[in-house]
């Protein structure tokens, strides 16, 4: 049901992107949330986290708790893999629930919880805080102003995570966590990758968990945003190297977007790499958008957009920027409207659903250059079987 005092919120797990960014959004946003509980495996950080976060904060290793916490209104799911367990036992328990991608790994479980969230009145946003980044917007209404997009091409630098989390010297957790829910967590998520792609090899398997769902599902959700079409196949598709022990290759591949346009999505892992860097670049038959995302785990770093265009003989060439409201800001602002008034969530499970989908049709592609063939959804396979 709508509330019309803040939203009372419980962040759930008090890592890194907790920390780093949203309880500082949560805190920006006093007005609209009431910060209750942070909850952590383990209960060092939880405390350490919830004392750091305000004086009335409580804190928490069990997340039935705050389930059954009358005091809470909503979650936001911030813990590390996918979401879906959590999700549907927050919204049977009658919570509003913003969760962090991936909420899941199939199109079935997607499907499932869209639904619950439905039937019970409930607000079920997913955390593609790239799709509220305020340049997304006018980035789409930039596009819209290009004659025929001929290529899209999405570039992703990633480095490792440590190098940039440093400055914000966390809180680490102590070795005081009950590790036998994660390893539930795990078997679950296992079982869930078997459904969406079949019996693959390790490595496959890991890669269309960790790097696909982890990272470049925020691609795609900025394309849909942009207004493309995602592909429901891939023309080509390869890892390099492959395989490495310890460390996920880099992905080139390619795909139909639709009239015309081809993508073309190239994501590194570059760990020694000294900053993240994210470009969504359009060619189009009069002009190119170029679109560079903010680096995640900044609080105040904006985006940028720069545009070229010819129009009466006249060439423009734009870069702009908006506030600095960052994505996370944003989506937060979105959830409350939702959870307050009623409106519609930009970022939910049916746009997932798309999501999966696609990197299903991804991973098929991978498989498929190794030999291997996929099942499950992705295979279309009845119930993932």
């Amino acid at each position: 049901m709508p509330v019309t005092s803040p939203v009372r919120l419980a962040v759930i797990g008090a890592g890194t992107i907790s920390q780093s960014v949203h309880l500082p959004a949560v805190q920006r946003l006093g007005g609209l949330f009431e910060l209750v509980t942070v909850c952590d495996l383990s209960p060092s950080r939880a405390a350490q986290v919830a004392a750091g976060a305000g004086t009335n904060v409580r804190s928490t290793h069990r997340y039935e708790t705050v389930l059954a916490d009358p005091d809470v209104d909503a979650v936001l799911l911030a813990t590390p893999g996918t979401h879906a367990r959590a999700a549907r036992a927050a919204l049977e328990a009658g919570k509003h629930v913003l969760a962090e991608k991936p909420l899941c790994l199939t199109t079935a479980e997607a499907a499932e919880l869209g639904a619950l969230a439905e039937s019970r009145g409930l607000v079920l946003q997913v955390g593609y805080m790239k799709m509220y980044d305020p340049l997304t917007e006018v980035a789409a209404a930039e596009l819209a102003r290009l004659d025929t997009p001929r290529t899209v091409r999405v570039t992703v630098l990633h480095p490792a995570d440590e190098p940039q989390v440093e400055h914000l010297r966390m809180s680490r957790p102590a070795d005081d966590a009950d590790m036998s829910v994660v390893d539930t967590e795990l078997a679950y998520e296992a079982e869930r990758t078997v459904e969406a792609i079949g019996e693959v090899p390790a490595p496959l398997a890991g890669y269309y968990r960790d790097v696909l769902n982890g990272s470049v599902i925020h691609e795609l959700s900025v394309l849909r945003a942009l207004g493309f079409t995602l592909p429901t196949s891939f023309d080509s598709a390869e890892l390099w190297p492959w395989p490495v022990e310890g460390e996920p290759p880099c992905l080139l591949a390619t795909g139909d977007l639709g009239d015309g346009a081809r993508l073309v999505i190239n994501w590194n892992w570059l760990p020694d790499h000294p900053e993240y860097g994210e470009e969504i670049a359009v060619l189009a038959r009069d002009g190119r958008l170029r679109l560079d995302m903010a680096a995640p785990y900044l609080v105040d770093v904006r985006s940028s957009l720069r545009v070229e265009r010819a129009e009466n003989g006249v060439r423009h060439d734009s870069t702009l920027k908006h506030g600095h409201d960052t994505g996370f800001v944003r989506q937060l602002e979105e959830f409350a409207a939702s959870v307050r008034d009623g409106a519609p969530v930009r970022s939910g499970a049916a746009g997932a659903a798309e999501d999966i989908r696609c990197l299903q049709a991804l991973i098929a592609a991978l498989a498929e250059r190794e030999g291997v063939r996929v099942g499950g959804e992705a295979a279309g396979e009845e119930n993932g079987k």
